[in-house]
Protein backbone atom coordinates (compact mmCIF):
# COMPACT_ATOMS: atom_id res chain seq x y z
CA UNK A 1 0.00 0.00 0.00
CA UNK A 2 1.28 3.43 -0.86
CA UNK A 3 1.40 5.79 2.11
CA UNK A 4 -0.68 8.93 1.51
CA UNK A 5 0.98 12.32 1.92
CA UNK A 6 0.50 13.70 5.43
CA UNK A 7 -1.74 15.35 6.44
CA UNK A 8 -4.57 13.46 4.78
CA UNK A 9 -8.32 13.58 5.24
CA UNK A 10 -11.43 11.45 4.95
CA UNK A 11 -11.01 10.40 1.31
CA UNK A 12 -7.61 8.84 2.01
CA UNK A 13 -8.81 7.43 5.35
CA UNK A 14 -11.75 5.77 3.56
CA UNK A 15 -9.30 4.19 1.11
CA UNK A 16 -7.63 2.50 4.11
CA UNK A 17 -10.52 1.75 6.51
CA UNK A 18 -13.91 0.17 5.77
CA UNK A 19 -15.67 2.61 8.14
CA UNK A 20 -18.03 5.26 6.76
CA UNK A 21 -20.04 8.12 8.22
CA UNK A 22 -21.52 8.27 10.72
CA UNK A 23 -19.13 5.69 12.19
CA UNK A 24 -15.86 6.98 10.75
CA UNK A 25 -14.49 8.81 13.79
CA UNK A 26 -11.27 10.29 12.40
CA UNK A 27 -11.28 13.57 10.47
CA UNK A 28 -7.61 13.87 9.51
CA UNK A 29 -4.31 12.05 9.94
CA UNK A 30 -1.72 14.68 10.88
CA UNK A 31 1.43 12.62 11.47
CA UNK A 32 2.50 9.20 10.22
CA UNK A 33 5.64 7.18 10.77
CA UNK A 34 4.71 3.95 8.95
CA UNK A 35 5.00 0.92 11.19
CA UNK A 36 5.77 3.05 14.26
CA UNK A 37 3.32 5.84 15.08
CA UNK A 38 0.32 7.78 13.79
CA UNK A 39 -1.49 10.89 15.07
CA UNK A 40 -4.94 12.08 14.01
CA UNK A 41 -7.66 14.48 15.03
CA UNK A 42 -11.41 14.49 15.46
CA UNK A 43 -13.35 17.72 15.82
CA UNK A 44 -16.15 17.03 18.28
CA UNK A 45 -19.27 18.98 17.29
CA UNK A 46 -22.55 19.62 19.10
CA UNK A 47 -24.39 18.08 16.13
CA UNK A 48 -22.54 14.72 16.34
CA UNK A 49 -25.21 12.00 16.38
CA UNK A 50 -24.42 10.60 19.84
CA UNK A 51 -25.10 13.87 21.67
CA UNK A 52 -28.86 13.57 21.00
CA UNK A 53 -29.00 10.89 23.69
CA UNK A 54 -25.67 11.09 25.58
CA UNK A 55 -26.58 13.35 27.32
CA UNK A 56 -28.82 16.12 25.91
CA UNK A 57 -28.55 18.37 28.98
CA UNK A 58 -24.82 17.75 29.51
CA UNK A 59 -23.31 16.29 26.33
CA UNK A 60 -20.31 13.99 26.75
CA UNK A 61 -18.72 11.88 24.00
CA UNK A 62 -19.24 8.22 24.97
CA UNK A 63 -16.03 6.56 26.10
CA UNK A 64 -16.71 3.58 23.87
CA UNK A 65 -16.60 5.91 20.83
CA UNK A 66 -13.31 7.41 21.96
CA UNK A 67 -11.93 3.88 22.18
CA UNK A 68 -13.40 3.11 18.74
CA UNK A 69 -11.65 6.18 17.29
CA UNK A 70 -8.36 4.95 18.79
CA UNK A 71 -8.99 1.48 17.32
CA UNK A 72 -9.65 2.99 13.89
CA UNK A 73 -6.35 4.84 14.15
CA UNK A 74 -4.63 1.58 15.10
CA UNK A 75 -6.09 0.05 11.92
CA UNK A 76 -4.55 2.85 9.87
CA UNK A 77 -1.15 2.31 11.51
CA UNK A 78 -1.19 -1.45 10.91
CA UNK A 79 -2.35 -1.05 7.30
CA UNK A 80 0.87 0.78 6.39
CA UNK A 81 2.96 -2.38 6.58
CA UNK A 82 3.45 -3.90 3.11
CA UNK A 83 2.66 -7.44 4.27
CA UNK A 84 -0.72 -6.15 5.51
CA UNK A 85 -1.84 -4.97 2.07
CA UNK A 86 -5.36 -6.29 1.49
CA UNK A 87 -5.80 -7.01 5.20
CA UNK A 88 -8.32 -5.60 7.64
CA UNK A 89 -7.46 -4.98 11.31
CA UNK A 90 -10.24 -6.60 13.36
CA UNK A 91 -10.46 -5.95 17.08
CA UNK A 92 -9.08 -8.83 19.13
CA UNK A 93 -8.78 -7.41 22.66
CA UNK A 94 -8.42 -4.27 24.73
CA UNK A 95 -6.43 -3.89 27.92
CA UNK A 96 -5.64 -1.06 30.31
CA UNK A 97 -8.59 0.98 29.03
CA UNK A 98 -9.02 4.16 31.04
CA UNK A 99 -11.27 7.17 30.59
CA UNK A 100 -9.47 10.12 32.15
CA UNK A 101 -11.18 13.33 31.02
CA UNK A 102 -14.56 14.09 29.44
CA UNK A 103 -14.76 15.05 25.77
CA UNK A 104 -17.46 17.61 25.02
CA UNK A 105 -18.75 19.56 22.00
CA UNK A 106 -16.17 22.02 20.71
CA UNK A 107 -13.20 19.86 21.76
CA UNK A 108 -10.47 18.85 19.35
CA UNK A 109 -9.68 15.19 20.12
CA UNK A 110 -6.07 14.34 19.31
CA UNK A 111 -5.50 10.60 18.89
CA UNK A 112 -2.17 8.79 18.93
CA UNK A 113 -1.36 5.14 18.22
CA UNK A 114 2.11 3.65 18.73
CA UNK A 115 3.05 0.16 17.55
CA UNK A 116 4.02 -2.17 20.38
CA UNK A 117 4.28 -5.43 18.45
CA UNK A 118 3.34 -6.12 14.86
CA UNK A 119 3.43 -9.53 13.23
CA UNK A 120 2.06 -10.88 9.97
CA UNK A 121 -1.34 -11.85 11.45
CA UNK A 122 -1.62 -9.72 14.60
CA UNK A 123 -0.89 -6.23 15.82
CA UNK A 124 -0.68 -4.56 19.22
CA UNK A 125 -0.88 -0.78 19.55
CA UNK A 126 -0.82 1.58 22.53
CA UNK A 127 -3.29 4.42 22.06
CA UNK A 128 -3.94 7.73 23.76
CA UNK A 129 -6.52 10.45 23.23
CA UNK A 130 -5.99 14.05 24.32
CA UNK A 131 -7.96 17.26 24.56
CA UNK A 132 -5.36 20.02 24.60
CA UNK A 133 -2.79 18.85 27.16
CA UNK A 134 -5.18 16.58 29.12
CA UNK A 135 -5.32 12.86 28.45
CA UNK A 136 -8.93 11.92 27.77
CA UNK A 137 -8.43 8.16 27.35
CA UNK A 138 -5.86 5.43 26.84
CA UNK A 139 -5.90 1.78 25.84
CA UNK A 140 -3.75 -1.10 24.66
CA UNK A 141 -5.53 -2.58 21.65
CA UNK A 142 -4.78 -5.86 19.87
CA UNK A 143 -5.95 -6.75 16.38
CA UNK A 144 -6.11 -9.79 14.14
CA UNK A 145 -5.34 -9.07 10.50
CA UNK A 146 -7.77 -10.82 8.18
CA UNK A 147 -8.43 -10.73 4.45
CA UNK A 148 -10.38 -7.59 3.59
CA UNK A 149 -12.56 -9.36 1.03
CA UNK A 150 -16.30 -9.23 1.76
CA UNK A 151 -17.77 -12.27 3.49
Amino acid sequence: MQTPDVPFGKDAIESILPHRDPFLLIDEVTELEPGRRVVARRSVNADDWWFRGHFPERPVMPGVLIVEAMAQLGGILLSQKLEHTGKLAVLLSMDKVKMRHPVVPGDQLILEAVAVRVKSRTGHVRCKAFVKDKMAAEADIKFMLVDAEPV
